[in-house]
């Protein structure tokens, strides 16, 4: 199921959402390990390959919306109040552009210092984004590692919340994003033979059951 229904997300929704977790989370542990690294120049395909994930992560979020426009949206669980399903959606949009301001503020910090040309993966160059403006080199960096502060303390949040959803109100708000491999199966229909045999123990607790008469 490509598209998404009234119950769960389709398949494509669940790609973007959780490759895009991926690519954060190990994004996130380079970031806070590289800044830690003795500057020398072995230390440059570690920046380079933060830098290629932090635009491949703004590219995926990219088409992640535009397939928004055309994807359906789930409906909100039943017994969801109207102020919670407005806040889950405020939630929803402040993630998004929290992931599209983090690599665009790194994309930015990145123009600024303009040490080396910038290419995705050694294979593509990438423009920077505005002039270099060494004065500004520390405005940028700020504004990078506080913006990736706020969207991991947002993403906790949304993270929380729907596992409150699923184990506490059991509404299967996460459920309905899980991978299609994850889902549960739907046990299958007993066949009319099984549909009217008795189990032993029945028997036992009703003896009556096992005389009466197949159909």
């Amino acid at each position: 199921m490509l598209k998404s229904d009234r119950r769960h997300w389709g398949s494509v929704a669940k790609f973007f959402h959780w490759t895009i977790v991926l690519l954060i989370i190990a994004q996130g542990a380079v970031g806070l390990i590289m800044v830690d690294l003795p500057k020398k120049p072995s230390v440059i395909s570690v920046y380079n390959f933060h830098k290629s994930v932090g635009i491949t992560i703004l590219a995926l979020a990219v088409l992640r919306l535009v397939w928004r426009m055309f994807d359906a949206r789930p409906e909100e669980p039943i017994g969801m109040s109207r102020w919670q399903a407005l806040g889950a959606r405020a939630g929803h949009a402040l993630l998004y552009a929290l992931i599209f301001l983090v690599p665009l503020t790194g994309w930015r910090f990145d123009s600024v210092v303009a040490l080396r040309p910038l290419y995705w993966f050694n294979l593509i160059p990438i423009p920077p984004l505005g002039a270099p403006d060494p004065a500004g080199k520390e405005l940028a960096a700020e504004w990078h590692e506080g913006a990736f502060w706020v969207l991991v303390a947002v993403a906790l949040g949304h993270a929380a919340i729907a596992l409150i959803h699923q184990f506490v109100h059991r509404d299967n708000v996460l459920g309905r994003m899980w991978p299609d491999a994850l889902q549960p199966k739907p046990k299958p229909m007993p066949t009319p033979e099984e549909a009217h045999v008795v189990s032993p123990a029945a028997a036992a607790a009703d003896p009556a059951a096992a005389e009466r008469p197949r159909a």
